[in-house]
């Protein structure tokens, strides 16, 4: 069937990737969808704007899931399941379909791209600061600095760093060197904002991003947003074992870890067995964390 557009419609709802290894076959369904032409996109965005035609908006984003499938890729060794990261990167892409309009005088992908990495980031650091980098003190150094103490460097590229340069890093926040060239490396799939859209575009690639500038209402609803990470990882680490809490606690959310002996001198175990069961505990934890989330969603 054809719509008023000339494009084949189908009636299905949107692929959906269920988890990690149902992905090759997602990939290979998102390459049936049509790739649209300026003047495609064109009459679909405005379908939608004035007539709320939500086939247009379909048709929108299955065209451009092989984009937001591309970015997903290129954050693959943050840790996460990939699976869980296209499928923010696709409700980055629908928040983006709502909101585009053919007022930025660019294409949809353009426009795009920005709200998938933000749909993306979001999702790691929720994740990350709740759990992943909690396993290490000189890891939520190097997330939470490491771009400011480039850019004062001067070191504005996401290549990989000059060994004098992971040295400097690495002294000023007192880390591994080894954490920072990971840590880099992780966090090196940005492009500068502060380039042109296009050739024939003179307006910058931050400019379509949301104003992130702090009023008031902001400022709460970081605190609020604070809170119930707390919350929710308290919730989360009840639902472990007392020695597991322990553990975790003491192992992976402190400033200071206590050591493989000494855990295991407290419960009359090994230190490999306190390694297992650290290493068991943490992913329980992960996946309780990362379940909360998705409900709140």
């Amino acid at each position: 069937m054809s719509d008023e557009h000339g494009l084949v419609v189908k009636k299905c709802q949107l692929p959906a990737v269920i988890n990690d290894n149902s992905l090759t076959a997602y990939l290979e369904k998102i390459k049936t969808f049509p790739v649209l032409t300026e003047e495609q996109e064109k009459e679909l965005v405005t379908d939608l704007q004035q007539n709320g035609n939500m086939q247009a908006a379909q048709i929108l984003v299955t065209s451009h899931l092989r984009l937001a499938a591309k970015i997903a890729m290129t954050y693959r060794k943050y840790g996460l399941p990939l699976a869980d990261i296209v499928s923010e990167a696709n409700l980055g892409l629908m928040q983006a379909v709502k909101k585009f309009d053919l007022s930025k005088k660019v294409r949809l992908a353009t426009y795009a791209i920005w709200w998938i990495k933000a749909s993306i980031n979001d999702y790691i650091l929720k994740s990350w600061s709740l759990v992943k980098m909690g396993t290490s003190a000189a890891q939520k150094k190097l997330f939470y600095n490491l771009k400011r103490i480039k850019a004062r460097l001067g070191i504005y590229d996401n290549k990989e760093l000059a060994p004098q340069e992971v040295k400097a890093i690495a002294q000023e926040l007192v880390v591994n060197e080894d954490d920072v060239k990971e840590m880099n490396m992780r966090l090196g799939g940005d492009k500068s904002l502060n380039v042109a859209v296009s050739d024939e575009d003179d307006d910058e690639r931050i400019d379509l991003l949301v104003d992130k500038s702090q009023n008031v209402e902001e400022k709460v609803a970081r605190r609020q947003e604070a809170a119930y990470k707390t919350a929710i990882l308290q919730k989360c680490l009840s639902q472990l074992s007392e020695r597991e809490q322990y553990i975790v606690k003491n192992r992976l959310l402190t400033e200071e870890p206590k050591t493989l002996s000494e855990v295991g001198e407290k419960f009359g175990i090994s230190r490999e067995r306190v390694r297992q069961i650290e290493d068991a505990a943490f992913k329980k934890l992960q996946q309780l964390v990362l379940l909360a989330i998705a409900v709140k969603k």
